[in-house]
């Protein structure tokens, strides 16, 4: 058998160390000179479960930076170290999309983000079964067409692309919806959620906030489409420095002068207006072509001939315009039970008087992605125990 299930902190002094308070109900495992207790409620924030860490060495007590979006505490656990700093959490008598949770704890996010703030940093991130296509970036200067090539898309295939829905700080217009148009939020919130890494990208517009955060993209994701972000160079640069694995696209005009052509052709701006678009245009287009961001340059000088460009760059068939992709299932798993690892696997056996043969395996072997977003790929198979 490889690692240990999990173990339960009531051999820390009682319940007892260093002041600190423990609960039957925690759960902790070890790793090195430390051990990492999970249960109970975040200081910062109550609705998710909160994080500890005991040094053995000094008998100190830490409260961690939690990064990501953690699971909501329930009444028991299971936790099961993993390679690559991470811990497998299984939340027992969970729902089935809310049951399967990784915490990083020395991951490579988790040592650039601790290098960054100073300060002892773990991440969440939700486990998810299958895999899935990655976002795609799109960029170009104002004029240049990708808002037109992004409608076809979305119309020829409604099923297979779908926009994540941005934050502001900003006040509802008339109409505006929470969670349709925009997820409306407070100043201080959103600041929070930036500083916690929870944002690809943001921006300060006349005093307010937006921005795309890593959940609102894992939701397209997670519901068997793939995200479309139209944002500029500046936030292209956040994404790519970010977790998210995704494709960049910037798209070009055949020329200035074309370019120049479009936006006097829309009559909608004054002389002064596409004098600042052309400039912004010239130094937009020399940031996406030198950058090193974007793998994929796209010249529109033929609206047809580049939508095409793009649909191949994005492997859609004209004849088989399939996604090949599934929204998300969850992963039920039995109210109570026993896990234990045996190499890439996770054994999961129901307990109780009515147990069944039936063992529940989680394949792990081929799991990607990670904090602060999600770590996909999981496999998942029932065998019989006996």
């Amino acid at each position: 058998m490889g690692g240990p299930p999990a173990l339960f902190v009531d051999h820390l002094e009682n319940g007892h160390t260093n002041g600190c308070l423990l609960k039957s109900q925690d759960t902790s495992v070890q790793i090195g000179d430390r051990s990492f207790v999970i249960g109970g409620s975040h200081e910062e924030n109550p609705l998710f479960l909160g994080v500890q860490i005991h040094d053995k060495i000094t008998n100190k007590w830490s409260s961690p930076t939690v990064l990501g979006t953690g699971p909501m505490p329930c009444k028991a656990y299971s936790a099961i170290v993993l390679k690559q700093g991470r811990i497998l959490v299984i939340k027992k008598d969970s729902a089935s999309d809310d049951s399967i949770w990784f915490l990083e704890v020395d991951s490579p996010f988790v040592r650039e983000q601790r290098k960054l703030l100073g300060t002892e940093v773990v991440a969440w991130s939700k486990g998810v079964r299958g895999n899935a296509e990655k976002p795609i970036v799109i960029s170009g200067p104002s004029g240049v067409g990708k808002g037109t090539l992004i409608t076809m898309l979305m119309k020829e295939f409604p099923s297979m692309f779908g926009f994540s829905v941005s934050h502001t700080t900003r006040s509802p217009r008339c109409m505006e919806k929470n969670g349709v148009h925009y997820h409306f939020t407070e100043k201080n919130v959103m600041e929070k959620e930036i500083n916690d890494g929870k944002f690809l990208e943001f921006a300060s517009v006349h005093g307010n906030l937006y921005g795309t955060s890593i959940e609102s993209v894992e939701v397209v994701t997670d519901s068997g489409k793939r995200c479309i972000l139209d944002i500029d160079v500046q936030g292209a640069r956040s994404v790519k420095a970010s977790s998210l694995d995704a494709m960049f696209i910037f798209v070009c005009p055949p020329s200035m002068k074309e370019l120049e052509d479009r936006l006097r052709a829309r009559g909608t701006e004054t002389e002064e207006q596409i004098q600042k678009r052309l400039r912004n245009a010239e130094a937009e287009i020399r940031a996406g072509k030198s950058s090193g961001i974007f793998g994929h340059i796209l010249y529109n000088d033929n609206l047809e001939e580049c939508y095409k460009s793009l649909k191949d760059l994005l492997g859609i068939n004209d004849d088989a315009p399939v996604n090949g992709l599934e929204a998300v299932e969850g992963i039920n798993l039995p109210k109570e039970h026993t896990a234990t690892k045996m190499e890439d696997k996770i054994l999961i056996q129901e307990t109780g008087e009515a147990t069944k043969n039936n063992m529940i395996v989680l394949d792990l072997s081929s799991i990607n992605g990670g904090a602060p977003g999600r770590t996909r790929g999981i496999g998942l198979d029932t065998v019989n125990s006996s």
